[in-house]
């Protein structure tokens, strides 16, 4: 027996005895990633066969590294129901894919299967969970490790092995088409959900890995895309050293440490350097400071876009492998990669570096010595009853009331008819997301129908649609008008959509392409960006008509990023923020409106009331003294880590164990512990996040207004109260100095405590 089949033997010795045996070929043919999944199929007579095309892919590598997006199904791949791989034959076509490289190559290396999973996994029947910043405004981390374990589960038990999901973009710029897909604009809760994630998709231990519900996490992006200049995709982040390391890369830190096997980079450039070529990130952070041995992922196309810098596939191809990148994403550049060795443009070590990084994910994951899915598991783990009502539950917690006046929330018996209004009432796929694979007639549940389910019996429900996203049709104003006039109260469903269409336009990565002016009605998703971010169309419009009828209004918001609401919070009576909550997002919205479930969302990000208002984001640096604009407020419309409830919360005092501390005690171990009591005043159960900052100064650097550095979800029963207790040690006391050394420097601090951003009361301490 060959001893990399050697199961008896460590990775170190299989993968050393392996890559001995492999020609550069070979070796070239483990890094690419070049075609598409959903090419590698199709049908013949009622079966399934494997295509020349993926014939064709193995044959010019000897085998392959990845291959992405098998079981993607959507408008870009054009996979539907009728074309597309049934879940319960899911994995008999992955075996089939792995049947063939190991029985048509000369060393039978098992191929990566990568699949798509931002938020839930992209495939005919997968699961979808709210997009990112729904999940960012659960604030917790325990009840989303629980939602991407079903995710893994999931993606594992169709055959394959990659989760690619979006956890490290932190947002700066709401204009950004990919907002939805940030936890928000904090670096600490970003990192905490990152964490969660990694530790649901893989496991605590190592060999979790190799069990048939766990794939490897691979987080994107790496680094910054959520501060790109003007909000537009991919462009360039106008950032130094500080301000990557403060805000871009804790959470990547935080995934790594969690053991997080692998790291997307992303489009964008860095101070003049794209982050596919960045040696520093890649190498210098990635592994030499965080010890992350891993692979790294190109993204969609990217090697293939150095060409402007480099002028040569070949080049763009040593450039970005000497940098760090061990596998591509659909791109010709690496497939050149032998010949930049012959024309000595990169060192076979850098070809072996990778391959290394690559084979041992493989060994890692169990493929050389398990390498076939049991072809009955899909039937039973994907869309099963549990995962739907945890997914139920995240829907539940992302909902976040920012405005409830005279306590119109939650309906009661009195109302007899309620008008329904808005785009996004009745729209399934309005409520999904970007990264939404094709669903059933009968799966999910929209406003309109989780209104009906949760509203009482006798009460009357009629429906109009009113208008557009951004649609300047007025068909349906009047009728809408109308019905909100005859009825006790109108809701009004508004707000954005990613839904993209099968006659829609994409590019090589699968980005959308709207034309500059464009009346579509996709406003948020990838290459959909926003300059104004008012809400579009007629909506302000339908609103003010509404509300001039005298009856009360609820506005419940469906959108994939932080709209301006300037122009609504003034004309309804009670306001919902429900981002896209999934398929599930129509029953959780129903049982809030109607009090079945008290809702406990908090803004993971800032609202701003302009997007002339731009940045807005709570942890900027402090100016020293204010600075405000003079034609508009300069505090956001609703504050980061707002949220209310149907009940009320109190805070007793705060105490902390120590008023001062040496560095070389917190060095040693030492914390300082702030406790704080907290009480639910109402007369309902309720959950209160409660939230700890840090405000520091005198520490030799300009400092930020507020650091988040603590948060604790709490559920609390009427009259009850919990004492909290937050530790303040080395890690949450310690910055990026004036040498971009993490140390602990003498400083004092303000620890401040509350329900928000803005509401907080603080306690001094100091470093010295």
């Amino acid at each position: 027996m060959d001893n990399y089949k050697d199961s008896s033997l460590t990775i170190d010795e299989r993968v050393t005895d392996l890559i001995d045996r492999m020609t550069l070929k070979e070796k070239v043919g483990q890094l690419n990633q070049k075609m598409y999944g959903w090419d590698a199929y199709q049908w013949s007579e009622g079966n399934f066969e494997l295509t020349q095309h993926f014939k064709d892919q193995v044959a010019i590598g000897e085998g392959m590294g990845a291959l992405y997006g098998l079981f993607r199904a959507d408008p870009w791949s054009q996979v539907t129901y009728d074309n597309g791989i049934p879940t319960e034959d899911s994995a008999k076509v992955a075996n089939e894919i792995q049947r063939y490289m190991i029985e048509n190559t000369r060393l039978g290396i098992p191929v990566l299967l990568s699949e798509e999973g931002p938020h839930g996994h992209q495939a005919l029947d997968g699961t979808l969970l709210p997009v990112n910043l729904g999940v960012g405004s659960t604030w917790n981390p325990q009840l989303i490790e629980r939602a991407y374990a079903q995710v893994a589960a999931e993606i594992r038990s169709r055959g394959a092995h990659l989760g690619l999901v979006s956890t490290l973009d932190i947002l700066h710029d709401p204009r950004w088409g990919r907002t939805e897909e940030c936890y928000g604009e904090d670096p600490y809760l970003a990192s905490r959900l990152t964490e969660a994630v990694v530790r649901g998709m893989q496991g605590h231990e190592p060999e979790q890995l190799k069990s048939s519900n766990k794939v490897a996490a691979v987080l994107k992006h790496l680094s910054a895309q959520g501060t790109a200049m003007g909000g537009r995709n991919a462009g360039p982040a106008s950032i130094g050293e500080r301000e990557l390391r403060e805000i871009h890369l804790p959470a990547a830190k935080a995934g790594i440490e969690a053991g997080a096997l692998g790291c997307m980079a992303a489009y964008n450039e860095i101070d003049g350097i794209p982050c596919h070529v960045n040696e520093k990130l890649l190498t210098g952070i990635l592994r030499e400071e965080w010890g992350f041995d891993g692979i790294v992922m190109a993204d969609g196309c990217a090697l293939d876009r150095l060409i402007a810098m480099t002028g040569d596939y070949e080049s763009a191809a040593a450039l970005a492998l000497s940098s760090g990148v061990d596998i591509s994403l659909w791109d010709t550049a690496f497939t050149t990669l032998q010949k930049a060795v012959e024309l000595g443009l990169v060192e076979q070590s850098f070809i072996d570096r990778a391959v290394e990084r690559v084979l041992r994910l493989k060994f890692k994951l169990g493929l050389f010595d398990q390498p076939y899915t049991d072809e009955k598991l899909a039937a039973n783990v994907v869309s099963n009853a549990a995962f739907q009502e945890i997914n139920l539950q995240v829907a539940r917690e992302s909902i976040v009331l920012l405005k409830n006046e005279n306590n119109l929330l939650p309906l009661n018996g009195a109302i007899q008819r309620i008008a329904v209004i808005g785009p996004n009432a009745d729209r399934l796929y309005n409520q999904l997301g970007d990264y939404t694979s094709v669903q059933r007639k009968d799966k999910g549940t929209t406003v309109l129908q989780g209104i009906k389910l949760a509203s009482p019996a006798g009460v009357e429900i009629v429906y109009s649609p009113g208008c557009g996203i951004r649609d300047l049709s007025e068909k349906g104003l009047d009728e809408a008008v109308e019905n909100a006039q005859k009825s006790d109260v109108a809701i009004l469903v508004l707000g954005g959509s990613s839904a993209r269409q099968f006659d829609g336009q994409f590019d090589s990565n699968g980005e959308a392409i709207v034309a500059e002016g464009a009346l579509s009605e996709m406003d948020c998703g990838e290459g959909v960006d926003l300059a104004d971010l008012r809400l579009g169309g007629l909506q302000e419009r339908l609103v003010r008509e509404v509300q001039a009828t005298g009856t009360p209004v609820i506005v419940v918001l469906i959108q994939g990023r932080p709209h301006a609401l300037t122009e609504i919070v003034d004309h309804c009576n009670a306001l919902l923020c429900g981002w896209y909550p999934g398929q599930e997002g129509g029953k959780a919205i129903g049982e809030v409106l109607f009090g079945a479930i008290n809702p406990n969302g908090k803004l993971s990000v800032s609202l701003p009331r302009s997007s002339a208002q731009l940045p807005v984001y709570y942890n900027q640096k402090n100016p020293g003294r204010p600075r405000p604009y003079v034609d508009m407020p300069s505090a956001a419309l609703y504050p980061f880590g707002y949220g209310l409830s149907y009940t009320t919360f109190s805070y007793g005092p705060m105490h902390i164990s120590k008023q001062a501390m040496k560095v070389s005690e917190v060095i040693k171990g030492d914390c300082y512990e702030v406790s704080i009591e907290v009480t639910n005043t109402g007369n309902r159960a309720g959950a209160e996040t409660v939230q700890l900052y840090l405000q520091s100064k005198r520490s030799g650097i300009s400092r930020r207004i507020l650091e988040l550095k603590g948060f604790e979800k709490v559920w609390l029963e009427a009259g009850a109260s919990q004492s909290i207790t937050f530790r303040l040690g080395q890690e949450q006391l310690s910055i990026w100095n004036r040498d971009m050394k993490f140390t602990l420097e003498p400083c004092e601090v303000t620890v401040l405590v509350g329900t928000n951003s803005t509401s907080l009361a603080g306690i001094d301490i100091q470093v010295t």
